[in-house]
Order: C-alpha cells, then structure tokens, then sequence
C-alpha cells in the first residue's frame, strides 16, 4: 500500500519544491504544523487517528524510476530537479499527538521541522491520512457515546469510499470506539474483531424462511444470529427464528439473536424483545442495521428501543453528515541564518490565523483526572509544573484562564522521527482504541453532547500570545 505513494501529491508541491532547490533553499530548515479549524458535526472533539499510516508512509517514501520518468515527461522540472528527488530521503523531525488522544482546533497535532522540500513533498498524503482518518474515528466515538455501552459494529465496506478508504475506515472506526468490523481484510491486518450474519438473499434462496434458519443455524450452530425482516418481522421471521432456537436448545445450542434491518426499529424491536422473552430466550440479542448514526441511535434509545447491539455502516464509513475534515498544514517558523525564526498567517478571517513558532501542547487535568484545559507553549518554556499559570486566548489579551497549582499538566506531543531516523514504535490499534475510551472518560459530558456542546478551551501560554501579537502587527505594516 505505501510503495507506491511518492506521487500521491499536489503537483504544486513539487513545483514549489523545484522552486527551492534553484532558489537555493532547499537546505533551508522550516517548521510546519498540522492542526484543524472546527470540529465535524458541530461536536465538542475529536479523536486523532492515523498517525501509524503517517508514519510508513514517510518511512518509505522513495520516487522510483517510473515516478521520475513521468515527472521527467510533464516537461516542467529540470534534471537537478528530478536528481534530487531520486536521492529523496527524509531527513528531519517529526513530533506528534499520539493516536486516540482526544483533540481540538488550532492546537499543533503534528510538528514537522525539517528542510523546506522534505517539509513540503509529505504535506499532501498526511494531510489525506490524518484528516479522513481523525473524522471517521470521531464519528466512530460520536456513535459509541450514543449506544451507551452497547456493542456497535462496522458495517460500511460496501458503501465507503474505494478499497483504500474502507480499510482506512474500519481501523479508525475502531479506534474511536468501535467493537468490530464486517471488513475482514481489516480484521486480519489490524486484529479487529470480525462479525457479519447473513443477508436477505440466503433466506431468498430458500423455499422459506423456516427451512432458510435451519440451513443456517445446521452449519452455524454456535453462532446462529437471524436475519428476521425478509417477509415479515413479526408474523414470520421472529416466529422461525423461536422455532429454530427451540430446535437448536434441543441439540445444546443456543440461538445468539435475531437482526432487524428495516421498518420501524423502536417497535419492532420491542414487540419482538416480547416474543423472544415469552418462549425462554431473554438472552438473545437484537441487532439493528439500516442507516443509522448516532442521532438515529440516540433517538431509538429515547423511544425505548429493545435493540442491544447497533450495525452502523454507511453514515460512519463516509462520515455522512460532514464529509471532511478541514485539517491544514502551516508554516510557522523558517531558520533565517540565526536561528528558527517565527512566522504567522494573517487573514481578515480570525480563524485563519495561526499560531506561530515551534510549539508544544499541553494538558490541564484537575484533581478528578477531567480535563480542563489545553496550552501552547513555545518548544523551549518550560512548563510550570506544581504552580499557578495565567493562558490567554489566542486572539484576545482580555480572555485568559487562570490555572491553579493543584492541577496536573501533562506534555502531549512525542517525538516520532529525529534526523530521518524512526523513534516511536507505534502501538497495536486495539492500544489506541483503549487509549481514546481512556481519553474520552476524562472529558466531561458536556463536551460530548450532540447538541450545543461546550467549547473546550484552547490557550496560549503568556509568551506564545507576545509574539503573536508582535507579528500580527508586523504584518498589519506590512500590508
């Protein structure tokens, strides 16, 4: 999958790397960050994912000789040009948010300082891996927050975006909280666990539906899990699917549930919970499918549904209420000779300002382990552990928090690549799943709610907000 990614890039970043090696910057140093503007769905997070593709997408990024030929055959790059891509190797540092932390705007989640070209050719491909993947991993959490504790399972293969796109969604969606998949390539690459019943064809291709449930539940004995809304949810398919759970009891079996795949969900569901309690199966699960999200989740909760496992496919696959995310990647320092020296985009849209200079971000927590707060502090403060600290807003002198001594602060970014070299061993998903159900129960409910949820704060350390301000300045000068 990533031998092949060199030119899965904007063409203007190679042009732009052209433009430094014949100006001379290519060995220019330069610090770009990775970060979002606004959060899907109107939420109050997001959960970070893809890091990991990032980084064996940078570990093997080579152009080939069939890259070169074509970049050779556009006619617009010079044969110093292509000489250096063929010696392409990236040399710099990468420092990032680990996967499955909770995240929020306009703070660095990636931090790459390395010479311009190198800087510039990976833009494109993290851009692509960390946004589709941080939007289907939050929509995964939006989902799992919604089920309260019930188990929700992936079912999107066939309605996500191409082959690449719905391994990419079945990893993040399991990182945001998902239980398990019905993509069994992604099972097997990531360890996902797998599941899936039957559809409505199997029981078609019977001469009934009875003789449909036995067939299946002969050669699935201890994984019998019934498709009930091919005819007739109440009046056929419950009433099979309790004939053909008697039958299995008898032999020592035991039927695993029924599906509802249509109609109305809330009373379905109820009426056949009834059912299935009125002839001695109260274990059996009643699984939904049928376009749901987590608002349709959240209703049927709400109405009293029976259901107590949720097959969610298309609307989390394709994240189908907001479709992207709007993640971007800033320069924010370039090495002027004597040093890493600041840099600011300045736009009459206060949200398209950035944070200037090299940054790290930190976390507030209080005594109960919530978190509070975040900071941006520049690379080289220090964080004042153990005593009360003043944050501003990033845009206002007047807005600042004021943080007490007895929370805890805890630095978020690591380092992943130092001089070209792989640091960071990057753990099984099942460990980043774990690490966002840890990170999700430190952030208050009411940061999770759907409908107007809190903001969450995101300061400057006192520093930080000086030089920006200096050089939103400079720039208003300069105009």
């Amino acid at each position: 999958m990533w031998t092949q990614l060199a030119l899965q890039t904007d063409l203007y970043q190679l042009t732009m790397v052209g433009g430094y090696v014949h100006e001379g910057k290519k060995d220019q140093w330069a610090t770009f960050d990775y970060f979002f503007r606004s959060i899907p769905d109107d939420g109050g997070y997001c959960v970070l994912a893809g890091l990991a593709d990032v980084i064996e997408y940078i570990r093997r990024l080579r152009f080939n000789k069939k890259d070169l030929s074509y970049l050779d055959g556009l006619g617009i790059f010079s044969d110093e040009v292509l000489e250096y891509l063929d010696n392409f190797k990236f040399t710099g540092d990468l420092c990032a948010i680990p996967e499955g932390t909770v995240v929020f705007p306009h703070e660095p989640l990636i931090r790459v300082t390395a010479p311009l070209p190198e800087a510039q050719i990976i833009e494109s491909a993290l851009l692509n891996i960390m946004n589709f993947q941080t939007l289907i991993a939050t929509k995964g959490a939006r989902v799992n927050w919604a089920a309260h504790g019930d188990p929700v399972m992936d079912f999107g293969l066939r309605r996500a975006h191409g082959p690449d796109g719905a391994l990419m969604a079945s990893r993040a969606a399991y990182v945001g909280g998902v239980d398990a998949t019905s993509n069994v390539l992604a099972g097997r690459i990531y360890g996902i666990p797998v599941r899936g019943t039957h559809a409505h064809s199997w029981v078609e291709s019977f001469p009934s539906e009875l003789e449909a449930f036995r067939a299946y539940a002969k050669v699935y004995p201890d994984a019998c899990l019934l498709l009930a809304d091919t005819y007739d949810t109440l009046q056929s398919g419950v009433p099979n699917a309790i004939q053909v759970g008697r039958e299995l009891r008898k032999k020592g079996h035991e039927l695993l549930g029924i599906r509802l795949d249509s109609g109305d969900l809330a009373y379905l569901s109820k009426e056949a919970r009834k059912m299935l309690d009125e002839a001695g199966f109260p274990d059996a699960a009643i699984v939904a499918s049928s376009d749901l999200d987590e608002l349709i989740i959240e209703s049927l909760k709400r109405q009293g549904s029976r259901i107590n496992i949720w097959g969610v496919g298309t609307r989390l696959v394709t994240s189908f209420s907001y479709p992207a995310l709007g993640g971007v990647y800033k320069l924010t320092a370039l090495d002027d000779g004597k040093g890493m020296e600041p840099k600011i985009k300045r736009s009459d849209n206060p949200e398209k300002i950035t944070n200037p200079g090299l940054k790290k971000v930190a976390r507030i927590y209080d005594q109960r382990g919530r978190m509070r707060g975040d900071v941006l502090f520049l690379d080289e403060e220090e964080i004042p552990m153990g005593r009360s600290f003043r944050a501003y807003h990033p845009l206002f002198s007047h807005v600042f928090k004021t943080y007490p001594k007895r929370f805890k602060i805890r630095e978020l970014m690591m380092p992943i690549f130092q001089e070209g070299e792989l640091v960071y061993k990057s753990p099984s998903v099942k460990a980043i799943r774990e690490n966002t159900m840890k990170n999700l129960k430190q952030l208050d409910a009411a940061y999770k709610r759907f409908r107007n949820p809190h903001t969450y704060h995101v300061s400057l350390s006192p520093s930080l907000f000086k030089i920006k301000q200096r050089l939103l300045r400079e720039a208003a000068r300069r105009k």
